[in-house]
């Protein structure tokens, strides 16, 4: 293990309160936007950082085991980053390919959200992440629910699963991601429907400054989701959210091309599909709302979708 004091805590919160960051949320206020940091503050706050590993989910879950154990929780926020994987998979236990060159991580965060709340912990890190790389040149868009791609072709992919400790019940939720960056060559299975930040923009990506501007991304809008609660429990609206879906699906809509979309549906659709339909809408929960072959509308809150327009 490789102890990372390349990304200290201190440089995500100096991205975080950075002028040039605070400029992409010129719709919030200054009030609004010192609270939502601070909600968000402690993404980072404990970082690990190896040159190769397994799987960085995977050592999330040993940590939560490993403080329980010691008579202490895991500090929300907590960070596990690789340079490599030798075991990276994603929904299904699929391979995912995880060469030097990307962005390898998952985090903790504790589960402190009402269940409508912390449903949104997804959404808002496919935005952080699509966010985080249009603001390096690359218009990625997000399919529902966080696969990134580029016209069709995946660029990275965000994992979410909720633990409990074996000895506490302490509950967190462990989000991974995964980011094709600087990878030049794919397998050849892949190279059709995968592709990387270099591939697009034709040159490196300085994958530090991507790795800092993500957290400080993911510390933000995790903030948000935090932040929205507090609103929507007063039942008052300083105007973030202006479309009535609340304020973080208002920003992931923003890197959707979801609705409008035909596809196959089903929980793993590349093995088993169900059904064709159109999307028509995203509840504020998240969920996806489609409009089958004979009219019906169906609702589904998991699963998984395959474009096909």
């Amino acid at each position: 293990m490789v102890v990372n004091h390349s990304l200290p805590h201190q440089s995500i919160l100096e991205c975080l309160h950075s002028e040039s960051f605070r400029s992409r949320y010129g719709h919030v206020s200054p009030d609004a936007a010192e609270k939502v940091s601070r909600f968000g503050a402690p993404l980072g706050s404990r970082i690990e950082h190896y040159s190769k590993i397994f799987r960085c989910m995977a050592r999330i879950r040993e940590l939560i085991n490993e403080t329980e154990e010691s008579g202490s929780s895991l500090p929300s926020g907590t960070i596990v980053l690789a340079e490599e994987l030798k075991g990276g998979s994603g929904r299904f236990d699929r391979e995912w390919f995880a060469p030097a060159g990307g962005i390898w991580m998952a985090l903790a965060w504790a589960d402190t959200l009402l269940p409508d709340y912390a449903r949104l912990l997804p959404l808002a890190a496919g935005t952080a992440c699509c966010e985080t790389i249009r603001n390096f040149g690359v218009e990625a868009m997000i399919k529902w629910v966080n696969d990134i791609h580029v016209n069709g072709r995946k660029l990275g992919g965000i994992l979410c699963e909720t633990l409990s400790g074996s000895l506490s019940g302490e509950r967190y939720h462990i989000i991974g991601i995964g980011i094709n960056c600087n990878i030049s060559r794919f397998p050849e299975e892949l190279r059709e429907s995968a592709v990387s930040m270099q591939d697009i923009l034709g040159t490196p990506v300085d994958l530090k400054k991507i790795t800092v501007e993500l957290m400080a991304a993911l510390a933000w809008n995790f903030g948000l989701v935090h932040y929205q609660e507090g609103l929507e429990l007063v039942e008052r609206d300083d105007g973030i959210g202006r479309s009535g879906k609340g304020m973080v699906l208002d920003a992931w809509l923003k890197v959707s091309d979801t609705i409008g979309r035909k596809v196959l549906y089903g929980y793993d659709v590349v093995r088993q599909p169900i059904y064709q339909a159109t999307v028509r809408n995203v509840e504020r929960s998240g969920a996806l709302v489609m409009e089958l072959q004979n009219g019906e509308t169906v609702t589904e809150h998991s699963g998984e979708i395959i474009y096909l327009n």
